[in-house]
């Protein structure tokens, strides 16, 4: 006589549904320690990501899959297509722009630690010393652009005018180029090799990191504020899932926050209101 025969008839009928209980919540258990893909651009976002924040999420029974991207829509389109669960390579504007631009539907989680776009150059060692007439690369896409066009009016380069859009300012709104730059805009992610022709380039923070460049040898970075300070991305149905959530904790971690601090190669960097003082 088999072993289910000699079971009670009661827990014959339950077998079943005992069953199915078991597979429900294996798959759930499944679900919660399911890999996490997260996408990243060249920079400094990833490596803060693996050592800050992937042992935490690990505690929690994740398995993170890094996916790494070389052009600024491609996490935003992974993300929107659910090949990757979040990215973090952007601020709110870009995220903004690219939603409205592509018909995507993201947004932030939590800000990000975020190195400032700058000013940099190989041929002067400061502002002062930049002829009139000097060259200066900028990004292309106009939320960087307008970036680097309020470096220049901060120290006087330019004038734009009174109350342009962040999002779609261009050398058509400067009003007055006192030192005659020649402006030559380009994919932000050439920046850095445009060093070696240009007087100036106006660099974002995580390019000029993963070219080798220190914040402290910027010529002047940029006062960053907030709506420029970088995110994680998630789809807006995932914005309360508890992945979602579990990293936005891990980066406003007490622990998190150390670790950040004690990073000599990451000073300069504009840390999140979160961050204690």
């Amino acid at each position: 006589m088999s072993s289910s025969s000699r079971a009670p008839s009661w827990l014959r009928r339950f077998a079943p549904l005992l069953g199915g209980f078991a597979l429900s919540l294996a798959m759930q258990l499944s679900a919660h320690a399911a890999d996490l893909r997260v996408g990243f651009m060249p920079g400094p976002y990833r490596d803060a990501f693996t050592n800050g924040i992937e042992p935490q999420l690990k505690k929690l029974g994740y398995t993170v899959k890094y996916v790494e991207f070389s052009q600024g829509v491609q996490p935003n389109d992974a993300v929107e297509r659910g090949q990757i669960d979040a990215n973090i390579f952007q601020h709110t504007l870009y995220l903004n722009a690219t939603n409205k631009q592509q018909g995507f539907d993201l947004v932030p989680v939590v800000h990000v630690p975020t190195p400032p776009m700058g000013l940099y150059s190989q041929r002067h060692k400061s502002l002062d010393t930049v002829p009139d007439g000097a060259t200066v690369t900028l990004p292309s896409d106009p939320v960087n652009a307008a970036r680097a066009l309020n470096i220049l009016a901060g120290i006087g380069w330019v004038t734009l005018k009174p109350g342009v859009s962040p999002i779609s300012v261009s050398e058509r709104d400067i009003v007055a180029n006192p030192k005659r730059l020649k402006l030559v805009p380009l994919e932000a992610a050439q920046a850095p090799r445009s060093l070696a022709d240009a007087d100036i380039a106006a660099v974002q923070g995580n390019f000029a990191i993963a070219s080798g460049l220190k914040l402290t040898e910027a010529l002047k970075l940029e006062n960053m504020t907030l709506p420029y300070v970088n995110v994680v991305a998630v789809k807006r149905s995932n914005e309360n899932a508890k992945f979602a959530q579990d990293i936005a904790a891990a980066y406003q971690s007490a622990e998190f926050q150390r670790f950040f601090r004690a990073n000599p190669a990451w000073a300069g960097y504009r840390l999140p209101d979160y961050f204690s003082q």
